[in-house]
């Protein structure tokens, strides 16, 4: 299936890279932020900017919404980069009569990706560093670790001086990178790629329980994302490999193992942007790359050819992270496009010609405010 494209420039942001949803005011919106000193800001559905959350520490590696609130999130600030971590924190951000109020929830140093996963009622945060510490630029010789805890209903207590308690789930985790949130068997679990793997873990089934933690792959991975691809009941592992590198692998799940079925000939340096999940109505990967050609470009199988076939949906762009979303029942990408500064929302349909290639669509000046 062609796909065809319309690219709209929301805002340009330097070094824009977070993104997440947002329910806030009854309504959709999303959130960009970015992995310097600038500002984070929020968007309607359309695509119209709301309001500015923050104009900075910056060093916003991941956002997330607290389930079942009007607005509150929690955000990572101060990840600058692997060499200026060290005072990266996990922040509450809570919107009160038309202020967004930013408190210390954690001292995290090297905190990079995290989320809040919701198993029998209870919210548990798990929280991933990248290293734990180094000794000179690129020492990856203290390795990351995997962090949790439950959630409470009422944030307001926590402060720098009163943090949330965290413990932790799995360490020696080198270049522990990658992060996707995947539906399984009725609940929310979480993948986690590094140099070590790709693991799968699972929170507890009561609050004071135990968590499940699965090892699906030995392979050295950056990212991966954890979906049925090609329509057998069996999950597919998407997986860019190794870190920040230039390989995008599928793996197929066979009941005793994933094995490897795709392997994309070309090589795409510095993979980071990844979304997995539906897209012109069948299951498909999103990736972007942020150096060479830069693009943004999407994975599907095809069931004629009996293989996976690629789709370029936008070009020279340098993705960082994207998020999906639907609205008035189109599909619409947003992407952080890290290496251009710019904020950018791809809408995109199915072609009415099937032969037709991806074309994409940019919006004029004149044009944008419809």
């Amino acid at each position: 299936m062609n796909m065809q494209v319309e690219k709209k420039v929301l805002a340009n942001l330097t070094k824009c890279y977070s993104i997440a949803p947002l329910t806030y005011q009854g309504r959709f919106h999303f959130l960009v932020a970015a992995e310097k000193t600038d500002r984070c800001i929020l968007f309607d559905e359309t695509g119209k900017e709301v309001d500015t959350v923050w104009e900075g520490p910056g060093g916003v590696m991941t956002m997330v919404q607290v389930p079942g609130s009007d607005g509150q999130f929690l955000a990572t600030h101060k990840f600058y980069s692997p060499n200026d971590s060290k005072e990266a924190k996990l922040v509450t951000v809570t919107p009160a009569d038309g202020v967004w109020e930013v408190k210390t929830l954690a001292e995290l140093p090297f905190v990079h990706r995290f989320d809040i996963l919701v198993r029998n009622g209870v919210k548990y945060l798990i929280a991933c560093t990248l290293k734990s510490g180094h000794a000179y630029k690129d020492d990856w010789s203290c390795p990351g670790k995997v962090y949790c805890a439950v959630l409470p209903d009422d944030l307001s207590t926590f402060d720098e001086a009163h943090p949330l308690p965290l413990t932790v789930l799995k360490e020696g985790l080198t270049k522990n990178h990658g992060y996707a949130r995947t539906e399984d068997g009725g609940m929310n679990t979480a993948v986690i790629s590094c140099e070590n793997g790709i693991f799968q873990f699972l929170p507890p089934e009561q609050k004071n329980g135990e968590w499940e933690i699965r090892e699906l792959l030995d392979v050295p991975a950056s990212d991966a994302v954890l979906l049925d691809l090609d329509g057998d009941g069996r999950k597919e592992l998407a997986v860019l490999s190794p870190f920040h590198g230039d390989t995008f692998s599928i793996y197929q799940d066979r009941g005793e193992g994933f094995f490897k079925v795709y392997e994309c000939p070309d090589k795409m340096e510095f993979l980071h942007a990844v979304y997995g999940g539906p897209l012109c109505r069948i299951p498909r990967v999103v990736i972007g790359f942020r150096k060479g050609e830069r693009n943004l470009v999407s994975f599907s199988y095809c069931r004629e050819s009996g293989t996976y076939e690629r789709e370029i949906i936008d070009r020279d762009c340098g993705p960082a992270n994207v998020c999906h979303y639907m609205v008035n029942q189109n599909d619409v990408i947003i992407s952080a496009n890290r290496e251009t500064d710019e904020i950018a929302m791809y809408t995109v349909t199915l072609s009415s010609d099937e032969l037709a290639p991806i074309t994409v669509r940019k919006m004029s000046k004149e044009t944008e405010g419809l």
